[in-house]
């Protein structure tokens, strides 16, 4: 429980309801292919003037990796919580992005990337 003026609220943490490790790579044209670190195969390919808001949101967590000195070895995570949350993080930095805070439009674009269903072969 957590203290409160107003008594004692029983505390509940949010549970991961979905994961998914993603990787994603520069192609020589400009496009960036994302594909699932556990399972292999390509789960979406971002044309080189599309994809704004994917490319900022990873190159922001790869800026945080390459100031810590840490290569791109490791996957990112991407997580959909029981709370109805949807975060984006780098587990080799701890920095993580709650995407409901960049608007439902963008964290729909993310969203799709959680569920194999989605995927672009």
């Amino acid at each position: 429980t957590t203290f409160s003026p107003f008594g004692s609220f029983p505390r509940h943490e949010a549970q991961p309801l979905a994961e998914r490790q993603l990787r994603f790579a520069d192609r020589g044209d400009g496009a960036v292919v994302i594909s699932d670190a556990v399972q292999g195969g390509q789960i979406a390919v971002i044309a080189p003037a599309e994809g704004g808001f994917v490319r900022g949101a990873m190159r922001g967590l790869a800026r945080a990796r390459f100031a810590a000195g840490i290569g791109p070895e490791a996957p990112f995570r991407l997580v959909g919580w029981s709370d109805g949350r949807l975060t984006f993080e780098d587990p080799t930095t701890g920095t993580k992005l709650e995407m409901a805070a960049f608007g439902q439009t963008n964290a729909e674009v993310f969203l799709r990337f959680l569920s194999p269903s989605e995927d672009q072969r």
